[in-house]
């Protein structure tokens, strides 16, 4: 143990703090970790016994509204007195059975017709053999048959009384399992029984009353009074007998226990149970605890909590040594900051004196080094217009050369008029291009000098090539460099109409949010571009036209705005070719 205690103070301070911090960690965490599972543990149970014990007195509630409507069932069929004449008078002429039989029948479609939308399949057999259903689909035995079930015997011992019993026709058909309710039918102030009621539902549509509050692990049982499950979502236990469960819910009903739990077919299950009067049954909810608490502990949830509380014991330990060593940490961090090129991160000169040492100099290095990357970068800008300028200068003449072919035309064919028209359009684009040193110029002048260009070639070459504008009003007043359509008009006018004599140019220039679209589409002959979405370099192999001022626009515009934005063109030969500039607004 001195071994150890001598080892552990021989180390760093770092050393030191990881080992609290581990420690801290794991205690903090297997305590709260067995604190949040027994909480939650007590918290499901208690919030289920609450839950579940309205979840039965709604289903109850269900239940009651089916046995109101057997109730209506009965009392409409002692009260009527044809039904009554059906099952005691004796056979007569043949029209007065079928008389009797048909009012009979009369007032069975209509007690059947009352019941609604509830399932019910109504059965009667009368002390003189007679028996009738409502509905084959429930009984189609013979009155014989009727008569020798078990519930009937039972609904004579009870003298009038309503009761329901569990019947299952054929254990290989759900669709033949019945919960049947059966009254004797009593002459009135007598006790001479005169027929028999029997109403049948079928299990299924009875188990409709409480299918929609159980799930997976949250199970709805109804048990008779010998312990026989005459009802459950679980169809594979209908039928059979549970004496645990029976017991289980006597005893919750007489000491109005709100939940017990049980070990039942080797589940851990939680019992909620209440009596049925009306029925004669007991309601049990079973909850598996393994399931039901397994996905309440959802181990990804507890994983969160625990790396969350990890988290706040880290934090605890780094603003720790954020104290202990508080002047050297910040002078580490502001140095290491140089090589993220952050060098504007002065040390303040406080702490010990080596601290304040270092930090002088470490101010002093920044200092240099600051004064240093300022006339670097007043040397890229300088050295950036330069590259702007010779871009513009090889633009303008380029442009300048077909111009005056142009006018040199006009001059040779006598058209005095046009030609000084003409030399009005070019004075008009010197004094915006050449004249106006601003780099950049508005959408609406641009537009002023690529009519005045236009105009310039159709004077030569005719209207065999129209242009036409589509400007989005909002665009109008957007900044743009100078000339930066000109030079595909241009192209257009002279490389695009070699093969066809005539044809369109289209100008389209609209916003997209902050990006200003421009496109310059005309219906020449077109080429084929091995890679449409990119202007080959000047030292390539091919030229895309024969000018030069193509390149260039996209130069320039990558320069002023970013490696995002730029031109790229497309061309189907034979159709045409898209040219789309995209800058920023």
């Amino acid at each position: 143990m001195e071994k150890w205690l001598r080892k552990l103070r021989d180390q760093s301070l770092f050393s030191k703090i990881f080992v609290v911090m581990m420690i801290s960690i794991i205690l903090v965490t297997v305590l709260i970790a067995g604190i949040t599972v027994q909480m939650s543990q007590k918290l499901f149970v208690q919030t289920f016994s609450i839950t579940n014990g309205k979840i039965i007195n709604q289903i109850k509630s269900a239940l009651d509204s089916s046995h109101y409507a057997a109730v209506n069932i009965a009392i409409d069929v002692a009260q009527s007195g044809a039904i009554r004449s059906f099952m005691t008078e004796q056979d007569a002429t043949s029209l007065a059975n079928f008389k009797r039989y048909f009012s009979m029948r009369d007032q069975m479609d209509r007690i059947q017709s009352g019941i609604g939308a509830k399932n019910i399949g109504i059965s009667i057999l009368g002390a003189n053999g007679r028996s009738y259903t409502s509905d084959v689909t429930y009984w189609s035995g013979s009155s014989e048959q009727l008569k020798n079930i078990p519930i009937t015997a039972s609904a004579a011992e009870r003298g009038g009384q309503l009761f329901y019993s569990f019947m299952d026709a054929s254990p290989l058909n759900s669709q033949s399992r019945y919960l049947v309710a059966a009254k004797a039918l009593v002459v009135p102030g007598t006790s001479k029984i005169y027929g028999t009621l029997y109403m049948f539902t079928r299990e299924t549509d009875f188990r409709q009353n409480y299918a929609s509050f159980t799930s997976q692990g949250n199970d709805v049982v109804i048990l008779d009074q010998s312990g026989r499950v005459v009802s459950s979502n679980r169809t594979d236990q209908i039928g059979t007998t549970s004496p645990v469960l029976l017991d289980s819910a006597r005893q919750m009903t007489e000491s109005n226990q709100a939940s017990q739990e049980l070990t039942l077919d080797g589940r851990d299950v939680i019992v909620l149970a209440d009596y049925l009067p009306s029925y004669n049954f007991y309601i049990v909810n079973l909850i598996d605890k393994n399931e039901t608490i397994g996905k309440l502990l959802d181990k990804k949830a507890i994983f969160l909590i625990v790396a969350a509380i990890a988290a706040v014991a880290v934090l605890v330990i780094y603003f720790l040594t954020k104290k202990l060593t508080q002047s050297l940490r910040t002078l580490v961090k502001k140095m290491s900051n140089v090589t993220q090129k952050n060098f504007h991160n002065y040390m303040s000169v406080t702490g010990t004196y080596e601290t304040r040492q270092l930090s002088t100099a470490f101010n002093y290095m920044l200092k240099e080094l600051n004064d240093y990357v300022g006339q670097l970068v007043e040397t890229q800008k300088e050295q950036r217009k330069a590259e702007l300028a010779a871009l513009q200068q090889q633009i303008n003449p380029h442009f300048l050369y077909n111009t005056l072919a142009s006018v040199n035309i006009l001059v040779q064919r006598g058209s005095k008029e046009q030609a000084t028209e003409t030399i009005h359009a070019l004075i008009s684009l010197l004094q915006n291009t050449i004249s106006n040193v601003n780099e950049t110029i508005t959408v609406e002048e641009e537009l002023i000098n690529l009519r005045h260009y236009v105009y310039i070639n159709q004077v030569r070459y005719g209207d065999r090539i129209k242009v036409d504008y589509f400007i989005s009003p909002d665009c109008m007043s957007v900044q743009v460099p100078k000339l930066m359509l000109q030079p595909f008009i241009e192209n257009a006018f002279f490389h695009a109409f070699n093969i066809k004599n005539a044809g369109y140019i289209y100008v389209t220039i609209m916003k997209d949010r902050d990006t200003l679209h421009c496109e310059v589409v005309d219906t020449g002959d077109g080429m084929d571009l091995d890679n449409p979405e990119v202007i080959p370099a000047p030292s390539g192999s091919r030229q895309l036209f024969s000018g030069i001022g193509i390149r260039n626009v996209h130069d320039r515009l990558t320069l002023l705005y970013g490696e995002e934005y730029g031109v790229t063109i497309s061309s189907t030969p034979g159709q045409g070719t898209k040219v789309q500039i995209r800058i920023p607004c």
